[in-house]
């Protein structure tokens, strides 16, 4: 089992990787970050995508899809931002938050290795 730090810097070590967040989605703060830049503060960025997740979670009640969502793509014109819910004993009502640089990026690899960096992590 991995812990904070290191699921971060696992993350930020996927190929084409901007940023990388630990999100609580009930609060909307970020338990921990690593990366971003000036364009892409993530801090900000773990209060935003706190909204995205919350909607998707209030439609999927609405429609009673009786569902999990796994995770959630934002596709930007130069950035791909992954969204992984995490399910482990202990992570409920957290995220992991991923940005990557599209054209570095392999999106199906990134969403690969960030599930396996969500299923290790143990807060």
């Amino acid at each position: 089992m991995a812990n904070t730090e290191t699921s971060l810097k696992d993350a930020a070590a996927i190929d084409g990787a901007v940023g990388a967040a630990l999100v609580d989605y009930t609060s909307g703060m970020a338990l921990g970050t690593i990366g971003g830049s000036k364009e892409l503060d993530l801090n900000v960025a773990a209060a935003g995508n706190t909204d995205v997740v919350r909607a998707k979670v209030r439609a999927m009640e609405m429609l009673g899809l009786g569902d999990e969502i796994e995770d959630i793509l934002i596709t930007l014109g130069r950035q791909y931002h992954l969204i992984r819910l995490l399910k482990s004993q202990g992570t409920n009502g957290l995220f992991l938050y991923l940005a990557l640089d599209k054209d570095r990026a392999n999106l199906a690899m990134a969403r690969h290795q960030l599930k396996k960096i969500a299923t290790e992590l143990q807060v």
